[in-house]
């Protein structure tokens, strides 16, 4: 069979993908916190019809005779490239300046986003939309970070100064240091908890796992936690989240090339068929 007539397929096969992660981009592009991905392409095994020889006395050189077999998805890549920020007003709607994740738990799996769309529920923890809580860490007497992660809630039992009986909860803030802040009713502020950030030695390793969220992954490496302004962890704003990064333009660029790939793919096995059918009719 004819080595164009597979190559072909394997161009129909890629540029489909191409297509797939376009049009998943185009529908996230007004999701929050989303990262658009892209593909790379590379090219398959190339069949050797004659290997190089070196130079001699009497003949010169020749370099390699190969026939390429077609195409192949090399990655699918993340774009990380900070969306822009919208604000809303609210309180709870955090976004990073900067590098970092947010941390939350789902269950029992920790993961990572950047989509800072938060709210409290009804047992005052801080969560995301579909419920996965905020992690971040209770501070000692100076303010600093103590202990692991916990859940970021507005329980006020360990905070320090103590609160004392009959002392309220009136309001509070998210800093961008990602403390949150409690004003009391005997008019003193209080620090109840401090949000975690995550950077990874390889963002790009991570994977998505829906919700906007992405894990760890073996070349991501493990998670660096620490806090918002620390090593190159960005602020937090409070107030507004992340847009998406998506680039509607350059997708719908995206669009025009995985089409004229496909058509172009389709044209090679169209063409290939062509010869065959030459083949089987030269005998009559």
């Amino acid at each position: 069979m004819l080595r164009s007539l597979f190559a072909g397929i394997s161009g129909l096969r890629t540029n489909q993908t191409m297509l797939d992660v376009t049009g998943n981009n185009i529908a996230n592009a007004n999701t929050i916190g989303f990262k658009s991905s892209g593909t790379v392409f590379s090219d398959t095994l190339s069949q050797m019809l004659t290997g190089a020889s070196a130079a001699n006395a009497n003949n010169g050189g020749t370099n390699p005779i190969q026939v390429g077999l077609g195409v192949q998805l090399a990655a699918t890549r993340t774009n990380f490239l900070q969306g822009s920020a919208q604000p809303t007003g609210s309180p709870t709607d955090l976004m990073i300046q900067g590098d970092g994740f947010f941390v939350v738990r789902d269950g029992a799996e920790t993961l990572y986003t950047r989509a800072g769309a938060f709210n409290f529920d009804e047992t005052g923890s801080l969560v995301t939309p579909s419920g996965m809580r905020v992690q971040g860490y209770a501070l000692d007497a100076a303010g600093q970070p103590t202990g692991g992660l916990i859940n970021v809630t507005m329980d006020t039992a360990g905070v320090l100064p103590a609160v004392p009986a009959g002392v309220e909860l009136t309001s509070y803030s998210i800093g961008a240091d990602g403390i949150l802040r409690g004003v009391f009713s005997d008019d003193i502020q209080r620090n109840i908890a401090q949000l975690a950030i995550a950077d990874f030695n390889n963002p790009l390793g991570l994977e998505k796992v829906g919700n906007t969220a992405f894990r760890a992954s073996a070349n991501s490496g493990a998670a660096e936690l620490g806090v918002a302004g620390q090593g190159t962890r960005g602020a937090i704003m409070a107030g507004a989240v992340e847009m998406s990064n998506v680039d509607l333009a350059a997708e719908f660029t995206n669009l025009i090339l995985a089409q004229r790939g496909f058509q172009a793919s389709s044209r090679v096995i169209t063409t290939s068929d062509q010869v065959l059918e030459e083949l089987v009719n030269i005998k009559r």
